[in-house]
């Protein structure tokens, strides 16, 4: 696949007075200006999946012991995959993925 670099982009960046434009890409931008009075509220839903994020990170969900122990073995050589249990897992984990389908069809 080749990629396409014909984009340019084009970034527009306004903090209180300080105002910068990328004319690299040849953009004619107008200065954006901000309204010290404008209020951005955030919903309850934002507040929710800030704090579920947060808990996450600090559940410790990976373990990290035991990918520091992986990258040694795969670094030294003597990891072994077993083919076996990586199908059986990879099977169960698209008959659940089918079956939240299912239930979001139904």
């Amino acid at each position: 696949m080749k990629i396409d670099n014909s984009v340019k982009t084009v970034v527009s960046i306004a903090t209180g007075d300080q105002r910068r434009t990328d004319k690299a890409a040849g953009a004619n931008l107008q200065p954006v200006t901000t309204n010290e009075k404008e209020k951005v509220e955030l919903s309850r839903l934002s507040s929710q999946l800030q704090a579920m994020e947060s808990n996450l990170a600090s559940d410790g969900v990976i373990d990290t012991v035991r990918v520091e122990e992986i990258k040694q073995a795969i670094s030294e050589g003597h990891f072994k995959v077993n083919a076996e249990v990586v199908a059986d897992r990879l099977l169960d984990t698209v008959k659940e993925l089918l079956q939240t389908q299912g239930n979001k069809l139904q």
